[in-house]
């Protein structure tokens, strides 16, 4: 799965308030690891604290590339939010 695609499922949890930021932070902490190469909003997610959701929201939408429908469809699916 394309991080544009994990963004877009956080974009979309975040604002329907069933993902919290500390989530999204923890994924990014993740993908830090996993990544052959960190890219600056995996670092600056990481950075955030669990109260800055608007900032964490802002940073996903600076995640490149596009969002795989069915994936998407599949994950938010899997979170209630179809």
């Amino acid at each position: 799965m394309n991080y544009r695609t994990q963004a877009e499922y956080y974009i979309k949890g975040i604002t329907s308030g069933v993902i919290d930021a500390a989530e999204v932070i923890a994924w990014s902490d993740e993908v830090i690891v996993a990544a052959p190469k960190s890219e600056d909003w995996m670092i600056e997610i990481s950075s955030c604290s669990s109260d800055e959701r608007l900032k964490v929201l802002g940073l996903l939408n600076t995640v490149q590339g596009v969002a795989d429908p069915v994936e998407l469809a599949a994950l938010l699916k899997a979170k209630g939010l179809e």
